[in-house]
């Protein structure tokens, strides 16, 4: 068993295969895109290569299908259920990356007003969707997916009131 550096990504595989009991790097692709993947960014490829690693340093088991296309499967062992539980136990003092094309594309000089409509627009059918998917909690199970989707429906929020001053001219 080699021993390895946790990343944020090696998080993301155990964590999610928390949730799942077990999953594919297919299932966990699918996984993150309608979830973390609103706000985290990875490379779709670590979801195939990560849960490998994680293997072979014992944080995960790997087991093949027997029929069909053979694919390889995932779930947490103690360790890595140890190293989640650690890592959740951790408060961070991290702030958050802000990786914007449109703020990027406006401090070089685009049109304000023009990528103000764009953006605006953008962000108010995001904001509808994070807020659709939240008239969905029941109140039950885990809390901190609903916490996180709160976050993103005011992230939104601030996004929309700026670019729509912007397109007013009023920043």
């Amino acid at each position: 068993m080699q021993d390895v550096r946790l990343t944020p990504t090696s998080y993301i595989v155990l964590g999610f295969l928390e949730l799942a009991g077990e999953a594919t790097p297919y299932e966990l692709k699918k996984a993150v895109a309608v979830s973390v993947g609103n706000f985290w960014s990875l490379q779709h490829a670590q979801l195939y290569t990560e849960p490998e690693r994680l293997a072979k340093a014992g944080y995960l088991t790997e087991t093949r299908e027997k029929g069909g296309r053979r694919r390889k499967r995932y779930a947490l062992t103690a360790r890595g259920r140890r190293a989640l539980r650690d890592w959740r136990a951790e408060p961070t003092d991290e702030l958050s990356e802000l990786r914007d094309l449109g703020l990027l594309k406006l401090f070089f000089g685009a049109d304000p007003a023009k990528l103000a409509s764009v953006q605006l627009e953008a962000h108010k059918r995001q904001l509808r969707e994070y807020e659709e998917l939240r008239a969905a909690d029941s109140g039950e199970g885990p809390r901190g997916p609903w916490l996180a989707l709160d976050a993103g429906i005011a992230h939104e929020r601030i996004w929309v009131r700026f670019w729509s001053d912007v397109s007013r001219g009023d920043p």
